[in-house]
């Protein structure tokens, strides 16, 4: 490359580095006399203060946006106020160009706030204002959120990293539901009508039981179609309920208001979209555990009563009775002997008592003493007397050793009364 000087512009057919172009344009800016100091308006949007200090902003209008940076010296210095996005101000500072993003930049030296909000919050509170107004805020209007979802539909951009942080965390949280993706815009002209048109689709297609719609974080333009109207009254009429989704905690939108619930973030709304599988599994470990202890428990008390009534129907057991009545056969019957003895042995002395007795009054005694005893031998009466007898008639005399027979005659009837 041929030797120039700072103001030297080449010719076509001269080549360039990278650098030393963006050199060449940072020192154009810094040494022209319309951009070396600014005063620009505009609204602040995308805006950040890193822990050094420093805040980047854009800011921007209707039809254009500015790179800036305001560095914790000037901040200090100007006493400048936080700025927030949103804010309408004007700032005050130098164009240079940052040749390591290759890109231009208002270097901020101090800020004046306009009085009122920006463009887009003045927007967005005359939106709010006018739905707010038709009820489509109301508390009344919110429906639940269904417990056990099987179908969840999903409206987001497919190349979002929002869509892959809530596919997984569906996935591991509840991997029984299904997802029905309704892909649109989300950021830009088109964003509005294709969100809007996604929920319809899927309010048409009638099978998912709730809805997350949303993206990933952004600045409040890239943002700012989910504050669009026909994105809140396609949410309004939306049959299943909807789960709002937009940007970061602290990003707040009209889709957040009148959707059914507002999640922080992407990955909040699928964790509030779905039950967590680990806690039914948790549960169930509970459930289960205290089954088994109800189990255990009931068993012992039915061991118990079985033991009861066991124990009791050994008390009434017929064979306990057998025994029972066994021993008191035993008891009977021993007292049975004994009183059997006794009166046996009570008879036998009144039989030898009676024996004694007949001994005595034996007729062998008599006879024994040299008497006999005379009877009819028809009928072996005694004879005692001589009307007992007739002539002729046999009789036996009983002697001491024997019988003698003997025929009555008539002549030697003898009568002495």
């Amino acid at each position: 490359m041929s030797a120039m000087h700072p103001g030297y512009l080449p010719g076509f057919a001269d080549e360039w580095s990278v650098s030393a172009l963006s050199r060449y344009l940072k020192e154009l800016l810094e040494t022209d006399d319309v951009v070396r100091y600014v005063r620009v308006h505009g609204e602040v949007s995308n805006c950040k203060t890193y822990p050094s200090g420093h805040c980047y902003f854009t800011l921007k209008d209707q039809d254009a946006q500015l790179n800036c940076v305001f560095f914790k010296q000037a901040r200090l210095r100007s006493e400048a106020p936080t700025l927030r996005n949103g804010m309408a101000l004007s700032a005050e500072g130098r164009i240079s160009f940052y040749d390591r993003d290759g890109k231009l930049q208002l270097y901020v030296e101090n800020v004046t706030p306009h009085e009122g909000p920006g463009v887009l919050f003045e927007r967005f509170q005359r939106l709010k204002e006018l739905l707010e107004a038709e009820g489509l805020f109301a508390p009344e209007r919110k429906r639940p959120l269904p417990a056990q979802p099987e179908v969840i539909g999903i409206v987001t951009s497919l190349q979002a990293a929002a869509l892959r942080d809530m596919l997984y965390m569906l996935r591991t949280r509840y991997p029984l539901a299904r997802v029905i993706l309704a892909p649109a815009l989300v950021q830009g002209e088109d964003a509005p009508a294709s969100i809007a048109a996604a929920l319809d689709l899927l309010n048409e297609h009638d099978e998912a039981e709730v809805i997350i719609v949303g993206r990933g974080g952004g600045s409040i333009e890239e943002l700012w179609a989910f504050n669009e109207e026909v994105v809140a009254r396609a949410i309004a009429r939306s049959r299943i309920p909807v789960i709002s989704a937009v940007g970061h905690e602290t990003d707040f939108t009209i889709a957040d208001l009148v959707a059914d619930y507002r999640a922080p973030t992407p990955t909040a709304a699928a964790t509030v979209a779905v039950p967590d599988i680990a806690d039914w599994q948790a549960q169930l470990t509970v459930l289960q555990r205290q089954l088994v202890d109800a189990m255990l428990e009931r068993l012992k008390e039915l061991t118990d009563e079985v033991e009861s009534v066991q124990r009791e129907l050994e008390r009434v057991s017929p064979l306990n009775m057998i025994d029972a009545y066994q021993q008191r056969i035993d008891s009977l019957t021993a007292s049975l002997q004994i009183s059997m003895r006794h009166h046996i042995s009570l008879y036998q002395e009144r039989l030898h008592g009676l024996a004694l007795q007949l001994h005595s009054l034996s007729p062998l005694l008599t006879i024994a003493r040299g008497y006999a005893v005379v009877r009819r031998a028809r009928d072996q009466q005694p004879v005692t007397s001589t009307q007992q007898v007739q002539a002729g008639e046999n009789l036996t005399i009983q002697v001491q050793d024997g019988t003698i027979p003997v025929q009555v005659l008539a002549e030697h009837i003898q009568s002495t009364g």
